[in-house]
């Protein structure tokens, strides 16, 4: 079997009785949206964590379906879904590929570099994890790499910045922050100037003498 292959079964029932005998026996559910009406399904999970583990593209890796009906169908997870304590595999949804028509994707973006702000004391703050395309499933990036070799203190990569892969089009807003190099918190409180730090201390002041000046003009009416 090609190492992309997938070997599928077609099952019946639904519901999480179906769902907990089918785990017992080692496979899991699944559903194929494609051809017409979604086909209920069921995986070998350990074959599925083989074929991501053997590719680069992880999530975005053209699968080639086996069994049920289905022999020749291509297909990309469209979610996975896993134990949240145990983190095995519990259920996965596939949806079937036209190699020859564009499909939207999400794909990782890796950073790659040593920031020069990071040596002055900065961190690195990544707030961009994924940036989304739209293109032939043949030509899925792996990856996006975003180089910050260059990025000082209160320097940030956008979007735009990015290097874009030939026959790609770019979903996401050019204007989004992927990273940037910030001080700590600490060090952003102790750059304060003192300017600001005396005119805080001076509207704290103004405030209580407002509330010294409203507590004597009740006490008098009072009076």
């Amino acid at each position: 079997m090609d190492q992309n292959e997938l070997a599928i079964e077609l099952r019946e029932g639904k519901g999480k009785g179906v769902a907990r005998k089918l785990r017992a026996t080692g496979r899991i559910p699944g559903v194929f949206y494609g051809r017409g009406e979604p086909h209920s399904i069921s995986l070998d999970p350990r074959a599925l964590e083989k074929l991501l583990a053997a590719s680069a593209a992880g999530m975005n890796t053209i699968i080639d379906l086996r069994g049920g009906g289905l022999d020749g169908s291509q297909a990309l997870l469209k979610e996975l879904q896993r134990d949240p304590v145990r983190g095995t595999m519990v259920h996965a949804d596939l949806f079937a590929i036209d190699l020859a028509k564009k499909i939207q994707v999400s794909v990782p973006i890796h950073l790659t570099g040593s920031a020069k702000g990071v040596l002055m004391g900065g961190i690195i703050d990544h707030s961009l994890r994924e940036i989304e395309f739209e293109c032939l499933p043949g030509a899925i990036p792996e990856e996006i790499v975003a180089d910050v070799s260059e990025l000082d203190v209160g320097m940030t990569l956008h979007v735009r910045d990015l290097p874009m892969p030939e026959g790609v089009e770019l979903l996401s807003d050019a204007d989004l922050s992927v990273v940037s190099v910030v001080l700590p918190a600490a060090a952003e409180e102790e750059a304060a100037p003192e300017g600001e730090e005396l005119a805080e201390g001076e509207e704290a002041a103004e405030g209580e003498a407002g509330e010294a000046e409203s507590e004597g003009s009740e006490s008098k009416e009072s009076e």
